[in-house]
């Protein structure tokens, strides 16, 4: 393994700010919109830490990703105007398909406030089939934070929780 390879970020973040248009008239980041900054921030994760242009890549092998799941908790509101941290990482993979782990924190990383697991399937464009991962995925294994999925979502909420609690 390459230096490069051992230095791979495995939790890429990102700092976000609570938009207006977002909210709902409490404030509130409506909740069909934390999907949306999950989803914005694991995009930018993959361009800005790895160099991976999934739009780039599909333009020139017809390869793309499509979501077969999302499951999301909502543990803690997010406000109008409020900092964010979203950090993803790759917690499990096959030949199909990957699934993230996107975790949204207040800005200093010490209150929880929500927490999606998503599944991505590779396709064939052309054909919209699902396809095997593509060579260019090759980092996978690096990418990889292995944490039992067995036990489900909602234990891993748990876990969290639990996790956080301590920390602070």
């Amino acid at each position: 393994m390459s230096e490069a390879q051992n230095n791979v970020e495995k939790h890429p973040w990102t700092s976000e700010l609570v938009r207006f248009q977002d909210c709902d008239p409490l404030g509130h980041l409506n909740n069909g919109k934390y999907i949306d900054y999950f989803m914005n921030a694991r995009e930018d994760h993959l361009r800005d830490f790895y160099n991976l242009d999934i739009y780039e890549i599909s333009k020139s092998n017809g390869f793309g990703w499509v979501v077969m799941q999302n499951q999301i908790s909502y543990l803690k509101p997010a406000f109008l105007n409020e900092k964010i941290v979203i950090e993803s990482m790759l917690i499990h993979y096959d030949s199909y398909s990957v699934l993230v782990e996107l975790k949204m924190w207040n800005e200093k990383k010490t209150q929880l406030k929500s927490v999606m697991w998503t599944r991505f399937v590779s396709v064939n464009l052309q054909t919209g089939k699902k396809m095997t991962i593509p060579g260019e995925f090759y980092l996978l294994e690096e990418l990889l934070v292995p944490i039992d999925i067995s036990k489900g979502f909602d234990h891993r909420i748990s876990q969290l929780l639990q996790e956080t609690k301590t920390a602070v």
